[in-house]
C-alpha cells in the first residue's frame, strides 16, 4: 500500500492491505455489495498544494484535505449534529466552498437547503456564504448578517482571475410552494469567498434556466423551459437578454453547450431533419451551422469542457462502449486525455479537476468491473500514479464483464442493451433478472453494477434494455414510447428476453423481472403482458397506475410537469388504466415483490397502495417490503442490505436456485 493510501486510511480507518476474495457467505456478500463508497470528488487545489476528496465515515461525509507533496492531512471538515458535508469546490488554493446538507430524522437521503460555506485548508477562517440559516441552529461557523437571502444557492464556479470571488446560482424562494425552483427565473451572484459580501450580476429571462459561460467566466448565454415544456434561448446583448432564434438554420432540439472562441459563435448539441443528435458550430448572428462530430446510432453523452476556462475540446459517445470525439485536437486536455486513455486502456475516464497551469490533474478510471480508481497525473513529467480506490474490497478479476447487445424488435426498431454473465461459468442456460431501467427518459451504460454483480455471484445473469422512449438515441426513437408506456416499450423488454433466450445463455424457465421506479412498472407490466415468461417480478418505488401521475408525485407541481404527462402519457384514460398495473392484476401469474419508501415524492406511497389494493382485492398474494423513512429508492445502506436480503432470497425460491 502507498504512502498516500497509508495516511488515508488513518484518517478514515476503511482500508485493508490487499484485495480478498469474494466471501462464500452470503450474508458478507451482500455487504461488500451494498457498502457506500469510500471516497467521491477527489480535486486538486488550482495551483496543486492540496489533494482532497469526501470519504465515506458511517455514512456520514466528510471532506479531507492533504498536503500535494507530503500527504499529511491539513484538516478534516466535520460538521456536528444532523449536518454533513455536501458537494464542494476549490475557489482559489488555500479555500472551499461547500455546500452543506443535513440528516432529518423523519427521511434517510439528506436534505439541501441551499447553504453554502467557505473554509480554508487548514480548517481556519471558517464563513457561512449563502443562505437562509436554516432551522436557526448555531453551526460554529460565523454567520454575517449580510449573507442572509431567501434563496437556494448553488455553487458556480470559481473565479481564478479574481479568486477572492465565486459564483453563486440562486433560486428565490416562491412562497415555499411545490417545485419552487422550477417555476421562478434564477439568479447569479458573485460572492466574495471570505466575508460573503454578493452582487447580483444577472437574472435568467426564463424559468428552468442555465447560464452558459464564456472562457472569461461571464454570463453569456441562457437556456431555459417554460410551462409548456418549451425551450428558448438567449443571449446578453448590451447588458440585456435577447432571444436568439437558431432553429432558422433547421436544427432542432438543440442546447448550448459552451461559447466558441469565434464571436459570435457557440457549440450546441442539435439534429438535422432524419439525423441523430450532433455537435454543431453556430454563428449566433446568421444562424449558420457547422456540424462537427456525430455518431450514426448514439448522442452524444458527454462534453468535454476545460474546467478553467469553459472551452470545449471533446466529445463522449457511448454505443455500446464510449468512444471518444476530440473537437480541438490542440487544446491542452485534449492532449492529456488522449495520454491517459493509452496508459489506462480498457477504462472509461474522467478529468475530474486540474489546476491552473494544466500540469497537474484528477483522474477517474473504472470500468464494467471497477466502480472507480483516483489517479493524479503529471503531464510535465508524463506521470501518473493511482491514489485511491472507490471499492478498495472488491477485486476486479472476480467480477463479471458487461457486454453490449443489439437485436430487432418486432416492429423493426434496433435496440441495445447489456448482458451481465457469471464470472468463471459456462454461458448457457442461465438464470436471468432482467432489469429494466427508470425514467423512462434514461439509459443505461456499460459499466459497473453492483447489484448485476451480486447477482452474478448468485450464478444468475442480468439483461439491461434501453427500450423506445430511452434518451440517448434520438428523439424519434426517445418519442416512440410516448402513449406507449405499457405497450411497445415493454415489447422490446420482452423481445429483448427473447432475444438472450435464442442465443442460448438463458433457462427460459428461469427469468424474473426487476426494476426501478419507470423500471418497476416495467416489471409488473411486463409479467401482466407475458405472465408465462417471467416466474416472479420486483418492483421497487414504481408506478403502478398511470391516472394517478396527474394528481400524486412531485412531476405535476414542476413548472412543466403537467405538460411533459400529457405529451408522454395522453389523456385517454381507458388507455390509462389498460396500461397500469393496478388496473390488470387479474393478468398475473409471476410471485411479486413490492418495496416502497413512505416518504417518496417521485412515485409517492398512493402508488404502491394502489396495486396493493387491487392485489388484495383479487386476492393476489404478494410479499413487500415498506421503508417509513426511505424516499425514491433506498439510499441507507442498511435498507439496501435488507432489501439485498430479501431480494435472494426470493429469487433462490422463485428460479429454483
Amino acid at each position: 500500500m502507498n504512502k498516500l493510501l497509508l495516511l488515508i486510511c488513518a484518517i478514515t480507518l476503511t482500508c485493508s492491505n490487499s484485495f480478498a476474495k469474494i466471501p462464500s457467505d452470503i450474508d458478507e456478500q451482500i455487504s461488500i455489495f451494498t457498502k457506500p463508497y469510500q471516497y467521491s470528488e477527489v480535486k486538486i487545489s488550482p495551483n496543486g498544494t492540496y489533494i482532497s476528496f469526501i470519504y465515506n465515515e458511517n455514512n456520514i461525509r466528510k471532506l479531507a484535505f492533504l498536503d500535494a507533496k507530503t500527504y499529511q492531512a491539513t484538516y478534516v471538515v466535520r460538521f456536528s449534529g444532523d449536518e454533513e458535508v455536501g458537494s464542494y469546490e476549490w475557489v482559489n488554493d488555500e479555500r472551499v466552498a461547500l455546500e452543506k446538507v443535513y440528516n432529518r430524522g423523519w427521511k434517510e437521503e439528506p436534505e439541501y437547503y441551499g447553504e453554502i460555506f467557505s473554509v480554508n485548508a487548514d480548517g481556519k477562517k471558517a464563513t457561512y456564504l449563502f443562505g437562509q440559516k436554516h432551522g436557526g441552529q448555531t453551526t460554529g461557523s460565523r454567520l454575517h448578517k449580510n449573507t442572509a437571502i431567501n434563496a437556494i444557492g448553488y455553487i458556480r464556479h470559481g473565479l481564478p482571475a479574481n479568486d477572492k470571488y465565486m459564483l453563486i446560482k440562486a433560486y428565490p424562494f416562491n412562497n415555499g410552494t411545490s417545485g419552487f425552483m422550477s417555476k421562478v427565473q434564477p439568479q447569479l451572484y458573485k460572492v466574495n469567498v471570505y466575508s460573503g459580501k454578493r452582487k447580483k450580476i444577472a437574472t435568467a429571462p426564463i424559468t428552468n434556466a442555465n447560464f452558459i459561460l464564456n472562457k472569461d467566466l461571464e454570463p453569456t448565454f441562457v437556456s431555459g423551459t417554460n410551462s409548456n415544456n418549451e425551450t428558448h434561448h438567449f443571449q446578453l446583448i448590451d447588458k440585456k437578454w435577447s432571444e436568439i432564434d437558431l432553429i432558422r438554420g433547421r436544427l432542432n432540439n438543440f442546447s448550448i453547450i459552451s461559447v466558441s472562441d469565434k464571436a459570435d459563435h457557440i457549440y450546441a448539441e442539435g439534429f438535422l431533419p432524419n439525423e441523430k443528435q450532433a455537435l454543431f458550430e453556430i454563428n449566433t448572428r446568421t444562424g449558420k451551422q457547422t456540424k462537427i462530430v456525430s455518431n450514426d446510432n448514439v448522442e452524444p453523452q458527454k462534453f468535454w469542457v476545460d474546467d478553467n476556462t469553459n472551452e470545449l475540446y471533446a466529445v463522449e459517445f457511448e454505443d455500446g462502449y464510449p468512444e471518444y470525439a476530440f473537437v480541438n485536437k490542440e487544446h491542452n486536455s485534449a492532449k492529456q486525455l488522449k495520454s491517459l486513455l493509452s496508459a489506462i486502456p480498457g477504462h472509461q475516464l474522467h478529468l475530474l479537476s486540474k489546476t491552473l497551469d494544466g500540469h497537474k490533474s484528477i483522474v477517474a478510471a473504472f470500468n464494467d468491473r471497477n466502480p472507480s480508481d483516483y489517479y493524479v497525473y503529471n503531464s510535465k513529467k508524463n506521470e501518473i500514479k493511482k491514489i485511491l480506490a472507490q471499492a478498495e474490497w472488491l477485486n476486479p478479476d472476480d467480477l463479471a464483464d458487461v457486454k453490449p447487445i443489439s437485436f430487432k424488435s418486432r416492429d423493426g426498431l434496433t435496440i441495445h442493451g447489456f448482458i451481465t454473465m457469471p464470472y468463471g461459468i459456462e454461458h448457457k442456460n442461465l438464470p436471468l433478472v432482467v432489469n429494466p431501467h427508470g425514467g423512462p427518459i434514461a439509459r443505461d451504460y456499460w459499466g459497473y453494477n453492483s447489484q448485476a454483480q451480486f447477482l452474478a455471484q448468485q450464478g444468475i445473469a442480468t439483461l439491461q434494455i434501453n427500450f423506445r422512449s430511452s434518451s440517448g438515441y434520438g428523439l424519434a426513437f426517445e418519442k416512440a414510447g410516448n402513449e406507449n408506456w405499457g405497450t411497445k416499450v415493454q415489447y422490446d423488454i420482452i423481445d429483448g428476453t427473447r432475444y438472450a433466450i435464442n442465443q442460448g445463455w438463458i433457462n427460459k424457465d428461469k427469468i424474473c423481472i426487476e426494476g426501478g421506479s419507470f423500471g418497476a412498472y416495467s416489471a409488473i407490466q411486463s409479467a401482466i403482458i407475458e405472465p408465462d415468461m417471467f416466474k416472479c417480478a420486483i418492483g421497487v418505488a414504481g408506478v403502478y397506475d398511470l391516472t394517478l401521475m396527474k394528481e400524486e408525485g412531485d412531476i405535476p407541481s414542476i413548472n412543466f410537469g403537467s405538460s411533459y404527462l400529457n405529451e408522454v402519457l395522453g389523456n385517454d384514460q381507458s388507455k390509462l388504466q389498460a396500461m397500469s398495473p393496478a388496473h390488470n392484476v387479474n393478468k398475473l401469474k409471476a410471485k411479486i415483490l413490492l418495496v416502497h419508501g413512505k416518504k417518496d415524492k417521485r412515485t409517492p406511497i398512493e402508488q404502491y397502495e394502489a396495486l396493493e389494493d387491487a392485489l388484495n382485492s383479487a386476492q393476489y398474494s404478494f410479499e413487500k417490503m415498506i421503508f417509513d423513512k426511505e424516499g425514491h429508492g433506498l439510499f441507507n445502506p442498511e435498507n439496501r442490505a435488507k432489501y439485498y436480503k430479501k431480494m435472494h432470497s426470493f429469487l433462490k425460491e422463485n428460479l429454483a436456485l
